[in-house]
């Protein structure tokens, strides 16, 4: 482990020796480790080049309604 990499404990209430510290970072350092390893989201698919320049397609023309005043 690097010096950018060593975790910063901070002891607040007791006195643990040195093996019990070493055992509660080694600890939470796996937990920790498991935890980014399995929260990586998955990519999303990227649309393909027809789906990016296809125009949304129409809907059918309504025979039933006229052209304008002239149907009639």
């Amino acid at each position: 482990m690097s010096a950018a990499e060593t975790p910063d404990v901070r002891v607040r209430r007791g006195e643990p020796t040195a093996d019990e510290l070493a055992a509660v970072v080694a600890v939470v350092t796996e937990a920790y480790q498991r935890e980014a390893d399995e929260a990586l989201a998955e990519p999303e698919p990227r649309p393909s080049a027809w789906q990016v320049s296809a125009r949304a397609l129409r809907q059918p023309l309504r025979r039933e309604i006229g052209w304008g005043r002239f149907g009639g």
